[in-house]
């Protein structure tokens, strides 16, 4: 986990939803790096379900309102995370798959393949990756 100086962009119906240089990315084996902003920076309203990281604790769900779109369970967050992924408390980490693009450093990212990892792909960062049918198993 480590913090971007890099700005992290994201559009969602035609407006710009997060304009940010204070976003953390985490790196977990065999996936690209999620990027998580803070959630104050856009529009969230709190969404169905939850689910458990061994690693992070239970995060919690939020749909992303950008213009007249709302992407359902598109941002999710982890309110109380485990020791070590405290800066993550007020932050959210975003599909990129959900929005119409996402950027890191001026460079529109690729959604990490399959829905349950959500990483952000950037030319700086290279496969394989979970996420594709066949890999969760890894």
């Amino acid at each position: 986990m480590e913090p971007v100086s890099e700005r992290v962009v994201v559009r969602l119906g035609g407006e710009v939803v997060v304009d940010t240089t204070d976003a953390v990315r985490v790196l977990e084996t065999s996936h690209p790096p999620v990027y998580y902003v803070p959630m104050a920076d856009l529009e969230l309203r709190p969404a169905e379900g939850s689910s458990m990281c061994e690693f992070k604790g239970r995060a919690r769900y939020f749909d992303v309102i950008g213009g007249d779109v709302v992407a359902p369970r598109a941002a999710w967050n982890y309110p109380t995370p485990e020791p070590g992924y405290e800066q993550l408390r007020d932050r959210v980490a975003i599909y990129p798959s959900a929005m119409d693009s996402c950027e890191v450093g001026g460079e529109v990212v690729q959604a990490q393949e399959g829905d349950f990892y959500g990483g952000w792909i950037t030319s700086k960062v290279v496969g394989p990756f979970k996420g594709a049918p066949g890999t969760l198993g890894w």
